[in-house]
């Protein structure tokens, strides 16, 4: 091809990325990742609904697993629990894969097919599902984590704090390794979004439906990250008071202050393109390595760090 031609044809594809991008920027930046870093298996049900798959990312086959295994993040994405799916989030897949995470991106069923607390029974089938294939994946079934960002931190907040979700599929938050939770909403009544009142069954939504009403039973590590001028989710009210929580509680807490970031680009960060607006891909990649294993056994002193 000449090299007009080749310009020519990068413009064209910009311009498609641009337009991707300006409509659904998890879906352009997930049409950029790369693809020899890892290993996609997509659609994997987990559940009989075609809202119940996961993709799972493996690192790629030249990477060698520690002999205890891989650690598991299982990913929920958020869309104010009414919008999502999965394939817009290979990028995080890849970016956790590709630093020696085997990690799960999960769908779930969202409203109006479904409402409050269906949406995690079918987290808590996900993770369940992935937790049982463990070894068939070269995972450490001790170095599960399950993680999220806005309303599926919110998912993951609530398994990892509320044991009667994994009660129900016969587990346990105490055989998780921690949990992580970007700009989520672990507070938020009175609700005063539209949107999300009827998910919730507005106004008689149960106060055991916010995920602050369980931290103080937890003694899980977390991750807490939040970007301080949110304007969609209140983080000194959801983020800040949810590690106050947890620290009082004895769980270790880790908290990450993102100057540069916004409430989406908190997980757009995690695209290749967009990692210089917040190391949070380092800081999360770093909490998992550096958790150690589920001891159902023991709880260690809380320790918060907070930094930016």
């Amino acid at each position: 091809m000449s090299l007009p031609r080749l310009v020519l044809a990068a413009l064209v594809a910009l311009c498609v990325l641009l337009a991707l991008a300006a409509s659904a920027p998890s879906r352009a930046l997930s049409v950029l990742v790369p693809q020899g870093s890892h290993v996609l298996t997509p659609d994997i049900f987990y559940g009989t609904d075609p809202r119940q798959r996961f993709d799972l990312y493996q690192p790629d086959a030249g990477t060698a697993a520690p002999d205890a295994g891989f650690p598991m993040v299982v990913f929920f994405y958020g869309g104010s629990w009414t919008q999502g799916r999965k394939a817009d989030y290979r990028y995080v897949g890849e970016a956790l894969a590709s630093r020696g995470i085997v990690t799960v991106v999960a769908d779930y069923r969202l409203y109006p097919q479904v409402s409050y607390p269906q949406f995690l029974n079918d987290a808590a089938m996900a993770l369940a599902q992935a937790m049982r294939r463990a070894s068939h994946w070269k995972v450490d079934a001790t170095r599960v984590f399950v993680m999220g960002h806005s309303a599926g931190a919110y998912n993951a907040a609530m398994l990892a704090l509320d044991p009667r979700w994994l009660a129900g599929q016969d587990l346990s938050p105490r055989q998780l390794a921690g949990w992580i939770g970007l700009a989520g909403p672990y507070d938020f009544l009175p609700i005063r979004s539209a949107t999300v009142q009827p998910v919730f069954h507005h106004p008689d939504t149960p106060a055991e439906s916010q995920p602050l009403q369980h931290a103080a039973q937890s003694r899980l590590p977390a991750f807490l990250g939040a970007a301080p001028l949110d304007e969609l989710v209140d983080p000194q009210r959801n983020t800040a008071q949810m590690a106050g929580l947890l620290q009082a509680s004895g769980a270790p807490v880790t908290l990450k202050w993102y100057d540069g970031a916004s409430h989406a680009t908190l997980v757009g960060a995690f695209a290749r393109p967009l990692r210089w607006i917040a190391p949070v891909l380092d800081d999360v990649v770093r909490f998992v390595h550096a958790t150690p294993n589920a001891n159902p056994h023991a709880a260690p002193p809380g320790a918060m760090v907070a930094t930016r």
